[in-house]
């Protein structure tokens, strides 16, 4: 496949479409740093330092006024059969599907960027 650019030369590209479903739900904004990774539970210090870590995020957003934001946790299986999972942002008013599960697409392109 190609991609046109402002020129009239043509850039090769690749394009992959997954399906998977996405779960609609809502998150308190600034809540976004609350995370745990693998390596929080390495030791108990590490997990204390973690939960010290979270009980900041919570403060500060409390601190911060707490507003609601809708976001879709998007899943699907990637070629090699990795399963995958992200989210989008989709703002702060109402997204207009009638139920909490639904279907997602990704689209992916791969391309060269064009040198200057």
């Amino acid at each position: 496949m190609k991609v046109k650019s402002g020129t009239s030369e043509e850039q090769p590209k690749k394009v992959a479409v997954f399906e998977g479903e996405a779960r609609i739900g809502t998150v308190l904004a600034g809540m976004q740093e609350v995370r745990l990774r693998p390596e929080d539970f390495a030791s108990p210090i590490s997990l204390q330092m973690a939960i010290s870590r979270i009980y900041e995020a919570v403060m500060k957003a409390f601190e911060e006024g707490m507003k609601k934001k809708y976001v879709a946790e998007v899943r699907f299986t990637d070629s090699l059969g990795n399963p995958v999972v992200f989210a989008v942002d989709l703002g702060e008013t109402i997204p207009p599907f009638s139920k909490e599960k639904v279907k997602a697409r990704v689209i992916v392109e791969i391309y060269e960027e064009e040198s200057e």
